[in-house]
């Protein structure tokens, strides 16, 4: 089974609607193995978003992922990298899928609600910044035969 990364951005939290996307993301079948809020750092930030540092927005980047507390959490399922982007919808909530979770909440390309890993080797990086390995739960569910082959 794969693993992602997904972040709940400020906005989420502030808005109210942490649970809604937790539930989107249960509702494909993905197996929440890992959770927690917290506030990044500056310093955790810019290690999170280092490939956007010569980019123009990446001040105002940096300025918004550390304006509140964050729910990070570690999604596991087949293709989980793939299934979160799909849930998520495109980055810019103007050109997102009706359906997805920044197609039907999300306002602002700055403020687009949930940050999801893009590549599974993304994930393992991500992961590991955010998380310890013993804050990460290995569990069967029992609706789990009825997901998965």
């Amino acid at each position: 089974m794969q693993r992602t990364l997904v972040l709940v951005k400020p906005d989420g939290v502030q808005r109210g609607l942490v649970g809604l996307i937790l539930a989107r993301l249960e509702r494909r079948g993905l197996k929440l193995v890992a959770l927690k809020m917290m506030q990044i750092s500056r310093e955790l930030a810019g290690r999170h978003y280092a490939e956007h540092q010569s980019k123009p927005f990446y001040d105002g980047l940096i300025a918004f992922i550390t304006s509140g507390p964050v729910v990070a959490m570690i999604w596991e399922g087949r293709e989980a990298v793939a299934v979160v982007r799909s849930v998520m919808g495109s980055t810019d909530p103007l050109t997102a899928a009706p359906g997805t979770i920044r197609g039907d909440l999300a306002l602002d390309l700055g403020m687009n609600l949930i940050h999801g890993s893009d590549s599974p080797a993304r994930a393992q990086t991500e992961m590991a910044l955010f998380f310890s390995s013993a804050e990460i739960h290995d569990y069967e569910r029992t609706a789990d035969r009825w997901i998965r082959e």
